[in-house]
Order: structure tokens, then C-alpha cells, then sequence
């Protein structure tokens, strides 16, 4: 049992804790048994470097540019568009010409990235 967040919660993003996961790179998170979102925020200049996970990703784009490599495809991503990236498939991202923010679903829910907090009263 999750003592974060009950089974349907309401949430405020800026009311997420945010979590440095590497230098420039902040998350916030949700979460539920089998599926998390994250909120991303990429400083000018970050790098999330070439990794792979078991986990099922999707990115989406909602502000600035990000470019996303995928094997020896490098594409160049806006808001409104995403990527969907399979378990194991090594990739890397970075915001291009200022900073970034992007949505990542996954799925199963990456444990190194959850947050505990209660949600805030209403």
C-alpha cells in the first residue's frame, strides 16, 4: 500500500517535491501500482547521457527543444511531440538552445524514481 497517494488522488504539479536526478535535471513524479509520470525539467546545458532501462517510456515534449539520440537517430523534438522508446533500447536527451520541460510516462514504475509525499489538503 502507497501512504502518498490513495487509488484516485487529485495532484498539483508544482506541489510535487522535486528530485534532482542529475545535474540539471529535476523530476517531479506520480505514481500508481503499474504506471508513473514524471515532470522533467532540463537546465540550458543538461545532459541525461546515453542509458537503457527494462521500462516502457514515453516523452513528451511541452516546452523548448529537446533532442533525443536513439541508436544513430538524433531528432529534435517541440512541444506537442514525443517519443515512445521500448525497454532496453539505449538512448540519451538534452534540451537544445535554452531549457526544457517534457512528461515521461513508464511503465512498470521506476522505483529510484518515486518521491513520498502526502498529498496536499484541499
Amino acid at each position: 500500500m502507497k501512504p502518498e497517494f490513495e487509488a484516485s488522488t487529485f495532484f498539483r504539479v508544482s506541489d510535487l517535491p522535486a528530485k534532482q536526478v542529475l545535474d540539471g535535471v529535476a523530476m517531479r513524479s506520480v505514481d500508481l501500482d503499474n504506471l508513473m509520470m514524471t515532470f522533467v525539467e532540463y537546465a540550458a546545458g543538461a545532459r541525461v547521457p546515453t542509458h537503457f532501462h527494462p521500462y516502457e517510456q514515453i516523452t513528451y515534449v511541452l516546452e523548448g527543444q529537446l533532442e533525443v539520440v536513439i541508436g544513430d537517430v538524433h531528432e529534435v523534438l517541440g512541444p506537442g511531440e514525443g517519443v515512445c522508446i521500448s525497454p532496453n533500447v539505449e538512448h540519451s536527451s538534452r534540451p537544445i538552445n535554452g531549457p526544457a520541460k517534457a512528461l515521461d510516462a513508464w511503465t512498470p514504475v521506476p522505483e529510484r524514481f518515486k518521491v513520498r509525499v502526502e498529498p496536499p489538503p484541499r
